[in-house]
This record gives C-alpha cells, sequence and structure tokens, in this order.
C-alpha cells in the first residue's frame, strides 16, 4: 500500500490546489489541466496556495491512494521550472528533499552513473 519509490514518475502540479479536493477532483485536475492519465501509476503533487499542505494522489491496483502532508511550520519549496508546462517532473530525492525542508538551491548533486543516460 505504501510504496512510493524511484521507480514512480513524478509531477507536481504547479498552480496552488485547494486542498478540499479528493481523488475525484484531484483525477480531474490530473485530466483536464496536465493532459495525463491519473490511472496511469504516476505519483501527482499538489500544494496549496500558502505552501503549507501537500497532496500526493498515486494509482496503485484495485484504486486511488492519496498522501497528505500539512506543516505546523515552514513551507514547501517549488523547484525552478524551465518553460510553461502546468506541471514539472521532479525525481524522488527532490520530492524527499521538499518535505523535508531543505533548500533545494543549496544541494549540490555529484556525477552517478545512469543506465538511462548510456541508452541516450
Amino acid at each position: 500500500m505504501f510504496n512510493l519509490s524511484e521507480r514512480h514518475q513524478y509531477y507536481l502540479y504547479e498552480a496552488s490546489t485547494d486542498m478540499r479536493k479528493g481523488f475525484d477532483g484531484l483525477s480531474g485536475l490530473v485530466r483536464n489541466e496536465l493532459d495525463k492519465n491519473p490511472l496511469s501509476g504516476d505519483v501527482y503533487i499538489f500544494i496549496n496556495r500558502s505552501r503549507n499542505r501537500m497532496k500526493l494522489l498515486v494509482w496503485e491496483e484495485g484504486g486511488f491512494v492519496l498522501y497528505y502532508k500539512r506543516l505546523e511550520r515552514g513551507r514547501f519549496e517549488y523547484p525552478t521550472n524551465e518553460g510553461d508546462s502546468k506541471s514539472a517532473v521532479i525525481s524522488w530525492q527532490q520530492l524527499l528533499l521538499i518535505v523535508k525542508g531543505i533548500d533545494l538551491k543549496s544541494v549540490k548533486r555529484r556525477k552517478r552513473f545512469s543506465v538511462e543516460k548510456v541508452r541516450k
């Protein structure tokens, strides 16, 4: 049931989201605003205007799972996005940094081997 990992694709919806939305409202945003299929198994991330609440919507076998995080202090940081897209593709590691409250601009990434880069 709780199995988010590096294998998933993560899409951060860049507009602020009304956190009263549930499964149907959020999957409607995925379909209509992002032009994606909410049943794909990808993870869709939504943050409210105050940036202190976050919801993650993902389809797993048998139904939707909705993760909800509310900060008592502080705000979630948006990664910088190049382009006009309504969503940003982020990595599992970036999601963890955002949830943990680590400043994304101060993080330095070291070079690592990647099979995807070799295939290109």
